[in-house]
C-alpha cells in the first residue's frame, strides 16, 4: 500500500528532497536517456506529491506549481512512477492524488501540462486535452494539454 503525502519545499526533509530527484532523475535522465538540467528552481516554489511504500521507499512522484511559475495555471509536471511499479495503478492513482492535491491547494481551478505526447490517453483519461502543436522539449515530443474543470 502506497502513503501519499503533499509537502512544500520548505516541508521536505533532506531525504525527501534527496528521493524524489533519485527517482526523477533515475525516470527522465537514466531511463529515457535524456540529459537536462533537472534542478530547474522551480522545486524551491513547488508542492512535491510523494508516494511511499510502507518500508519508505519513494515509488512515485509529482509536483505541482502554483500559477504564474510555468503557465498562468496551476500546472503538473515532473510525473513519474519507479519502474516496478508501472502496469500496477500507481500511476493512475499518483495523477488521481496530484488532481486532489491541487483542488485541496488552489480549489477548482484550471490546470495546464506539458505531457510527453506517447502519454496522451494517459492524461486524456484524467479530462486534460491536448491544445496547440507536438513540440520538442529536451529532444522528446510533448504537446500542452490544459483540464478546464466544470463549474
Amino acid at each position: 500500500m502506497i502513503q501519499w503525502s503533499v509537502k512544500s519545499f520548505g516541508e521536505l526533509s533532506a531525504r525527501d528532497f534527496h528521493d524524489v530527484i533519485q527517482l526523477r532523475i533515475g525516470v527522465f535522465v537514466v531511463e529515457q536517456n535524456c540529459p537536462y538540467p533537472e534542478l530547474d528552481g522551480k522545486d524551491l516554489q513547488a508542492h512535491h506529491l510523494i508516494g511511499r511504500l510502507a518500508s519508505g521507499e519513494i515509488v512515485a512522484t509529482a509536483r505541482i506549481l502554483p500559477p504564474g511559475i510555468s503557465y498562468n495555471e496551476v500546472s503538473i509536471g515532473r510525473v513519474c512512477s519507479r519502474i516496478d511499479q508501472r502496469g500496477n495503478g500507481t500511476g493512475k492513482l499518483l495523477m488521481q492524488k496530484a488532481m486532489q492535491s491541487v483542488e485541496a491547494l488552489f480549489g477548482r481551478v484550471p490546470v495546464r501540462i506539458s505531457a510527453q505526447h506517447y502519454l496522451l490517453s494517459y492524461y486524456r483519461s484524467f479530462g486534460f486535452e491536448p491544445l496547440g502543436e507536438v513540440y520538442l522539449e529536451d529532444d522528446i515530443p510533448h504537446i500542452e494539454m490544459p483540464f478546464i474543470p466544470l463549474k
